[in-house]
C-alpha cells in the first residue's frame, strides 16, 4: 500500500487521460511560453507611455526575454538531465511567480527589462523540461505524438488568442494584468507536475561534472546569434557593429565546438548529435524555423505598410493560420500515424518551404496567395513542431532527453533570429527611405515587393537545403 497517494506511480499511461494531471501542467508550462510574448506586444504602445520608454527600450522588452530564453536553454537542459527535470521545472516555475508578481511594482522601462530577463531564465528552466517530461510520461509513439500534440494545441490557442485577449485587457485594467496572468498559470503547473508526475529516478540520470566552459561558450554563441539579427535590422548593412557580432558568434560556436570535441564530459556530446534521427529532427526543425519567422515577417509588413490594412483587419488576414493552428490537431494526428514519424517530419518541413515559396511567388497578386501561404505553413507547424522533437528526443538516449528537447527548441530560436535578419537586410538594402513612413511612393512598393520576393526566396532555398539534409539523414535510421 502507498503511504503518499499523490504522485503516480511509474507505471506508463496507457491512454491520455490517465495522465489528465500531468497534462494539464505540461500544458500550463507550454502556455507560458506561448501566451507571453504574444499577449505583451499588443501592450507595448501602453508601457511606452506609461514608462517613458524609448523605442530602444521597448525592443528590448521584449527582446531581452528571447535572448536569455534562447542562450540559456541548453545549459538547465544539461543540468536538468544531471540534477532531476522536475526539480528543475519546480525552481523555474516558482521563480516565474515571483518575476511576474514583481511586475505589479514596475516603475521604469529598465525595471520591466530586469523583471523579463528573470522570466527568461525561468523560460529556460521549464520549457525543455516540458517537452522531456511529456516525452518520458508515456510509452509508444503513439501516445507521445497524441500528447504533444494536446500540449502544442492549447500553447497555440494561446499565441492565437493573446493580442485579441490582450486588446481587451489593456480596455478595462493596467498593463501590468498582462504579465501578473502568468501567475495562476505557474501555480496551475505546478501542482499538475506535483501530482501527476513522479520525481526522477536517479539511475534515468547521469552524474557527469558539468561542463562549465562549453556552458559559457555554447551561451555566448546563441545569445550573440540572437542579438547579430536586431542589430542588422536596427544598424544596417553598413554598419561594423552587426557584422562584429555575427563574427563574434561565429568564433564563440567554433570555440564551443572544439570545447565539445576535447571535454572529457562535453555538455553536449557532439556524437550524440551526429544521430541520424537527431540530426535529420534538427535540421527539420531548424527549416520550419527560418520560414515561419522571415515569412510572419513580410506578411505583416506587406498587409499594413503596402497595402494600408489596419492592425484588425491585419489579424483578420492571418486567420488561416490561426484556424489551421487550433483545430488541425486530430488530422494531423491521423496523418502521423497513416505516413509514419519519419516521412511526417520531411512531409512537414517541406510544405512549409512551399508555403514560403508561395508567397514569395505570388503575393503581390492578391490576398488569396497570401491565404494559401499561410495555411500551408500552418500545417507544417502543425505537425512538424510535434514529430520533429519527438524524433531527437526518440533518437537520444534515456538520460539526455532535457538537453535534447533544449536542442530543439534552440534550433528554432536561432533559426527564428535568422529568418528575421536575412528578410530584413535584404528589405533593407533594396528599400529607399524609410520602409514605416507610409503611403509610399510608386517606386517604393516596386521596391518592397522585389524585397520580398527575393527574400522569401532566399529563405526557401535554404530551408530547402535544411529539409534536403534532414531527408538524407532521415534515410539512415534503420
Amino acid at each position: 500500500m502507498l503511504s503518499e497517494p499523490t504522485p503516480i506511480t511509474r507505471t506508463s499511461p496507457t491512454r491520455l487521460r490517465e495522465a489528465w494531471i500531468a497534462l494539464a501542467g505540461l500544458s500550463a508550462v507550454f502556455l507560458f511560453e506561448m501566451l507571453d510574448n504574444s499577449i505583451l506586444n499588443v501592450a507595448l504602445p501602453t508601457i511606452g507611455r506609461d514608462l517613458h520608454a524609448t523605442t530602444t527600450d521597448l525592443q528590448w522588452v521584449t527582446g531581452s526575454y528571447a535572448v536569455v530564453f534562447g542562450g540559456l536553454m541548453l545549459a538547465f537542459g544539461a543540468i536538468a538531465d544531471r540534477v532531476g527535470r522536475r526539480r528543475v521545472m519546480f525552481v523555474g516555475l516558482v521563480l516565474l511567480g515571483l518575476a511576474s508578481l514583481a511586475t505589479a511594482f514596475v516603475t521604469t522601462s529598465w525595471e520591466l527589462i530586469a523583471v523579463r530577463v528573470v522570466m527568461g531564465i525561468a523560460a529556460a528552466m521549464t520549457t525543455p523540461g516540458s517537452i522531456a517530461l511529456a516525452f518520458r510520461l508515456f510509452q509508444g509513439d503513439t501516445l507521445r505524438v497524441r500528447a504533444m500534440t494536446l500540449i502544442s494545441t492549447v500553447g497555440l490557442v494561446g499565441l492565437a488568442i493573446g493580442p485579441t485577449a490582450g486588446g481587451f485587457v489593456l480596455a478595462i485594467a493596467p498593463w501590468q494584468v498582462l504579465l501578473l496572468v502568468n501567475v495562476p498559470i505557474a501555480i496551475l503547473a505546478i501542482i499538475g507536475i506535483r501530482l501527476g508526475i513522479a520525481a526522477d529516478d536517479p539511475a534515468e540520470l547521469h552524474r557527469d561534472p558539468i561542463d562549465i566552459g562549453g556552458a559559457v561558450l555554447g551561451t555566448a554563441t546563441i545569445v550573440i546569434a540572437l542579438i547579430a539579427p536586431t542589430l542588422f535590422v536596427n544598424e544596417g548593412v553598413r554598419s561594423w557593429l552587426p557584422w562584429t557580432a555575427a563574427g563574434a558568434a561565429m568564433i564563440c560556436a567554433v570555440l564551443f565546438v572544439l570545447r565539445e570535441r576535447t571535454a572529457r564530459y562535453p555538455l553536449l556530446d557532439l556524437a550524440l548529435v551526429a544521430r541520424p534521427l537527431v540530426s535529420s529532427g534538427l535540421a527539420f526543425k531548424a527549416a520550419t524555423g527560418l520560414a515561419v519567422a522571415g515569412m510572419g515577417y513580410m506578411v505583416t509588413l506587406q498587409l499594413q505598410l503596402d497595402w494600408g490594412w489596419p492592425p484588425y483587419l491585419a489579424s483578420i488576414g492571418m486567420l488561416p493560420q490561426v484556424v489551421v493552428l487550433i483545430f488541425g490537431g486530430p488530422l494531423s494526428n491521423r496523418f502521423i500515424e497513416k505516413v509514419g514519424m519519419t516521412a511526417s517530419a520531411w512531409i512537414s518541413a517541406t510544405g512549409v518551404v512551399v508555403g514560403l515559396a508561395v508567397f514569395a511567388l505570388f503575393s503581390s497578386d492578391g490576398y488569396v496567395w497570401i491565404a494559401i501561404a499561410l495555411a500551408l505553413v500552418a500545417a507544417g507547424i502543425r505537425i512538424n513542431g510535434v514529430v520533429a522533437g519527438t524524433n531527437v528526443l526518440r533518437g537520444l538516449p534515456e538520460n539526455r532527453t532535457s538537453i535534447g528537447a533544449a536542442l530543439v527548441d534552440t534550433a528554432s530560436e536561432v533559426a527564428t533570429g535568422v529568418g528575421i535578419a536575412v528578410t530584413g537586410t535584404i528589405l533593407a538594402a533594396i528599400f529607399t527611405g524609410t520602409i514605416s513612413s507610409t503611403p509610399w511612393t510608386a517606386e517604393q512598393t516596386g521596391e518592397f515587393q522585389q524585397g520580398i520576393m527575393i527574400a522569401g526566396i532566399a529563405l526557401a532555398a535554404v530551408a530547402a537545403a535544411l529539409v534536403g539534409f534532414g531527408f538524407v539523414r532521415s534515410r539512415r535510421v534503420g
